[in-house]
């Protein structure tokens, strides 16, 4: 069962997105999930994840600008991302923490202009 993620788009500096990914169709979300991101040329990273009590992460570039969270009951984890830079740019995934290969999805597309 992959994980599916959306609400990607094309946001000048400074803007916002809202990611979501459902699984409503798995139990993988009461395990520890993450939102992933993979830049043109880089490996694809772990930017944030959430703990089933809701303990959070962030790596330092995007800590203070996205907030994740979940619903349980919706089987949804999303990602508020503010004050977007070009930096940001990239294809976002959600996976459990740690991954699980069979788990990606197509990702969504995270497009900041200058």
């Amino acid at each position: 069962v992959q994980l599916q993620a959306s609400g990607g788009g094309l946001v000048q500096a400074g803007g916002s997105l809202r990611l979501s990914c459902a699984a409503r169709r798995s139990p993988f979300i009461f395990y520890n999930m993450g939102w992933y991101r993979q830049a043109p040329g880089n490996r694809r990273e772990l930017i944030a994840d959430i703990t089933n009590s809701n303990d959070t992460y962030y790596v330092s570039s995007v800590k203070g600008r996205f907030t994740i969270s979940r619903d349980n009951a919706e089987k949804t984890v999303y990602l508020h991302m503010n004050s977007l830079k070009p930096s940001d740019t990239a294809v976002y995934y959600c996976n459990t923490v740690p991954s699980q290969d069979r788990l990606w999805g197509q990702g969504t597309q995270v497009t900041v202009s200058s």
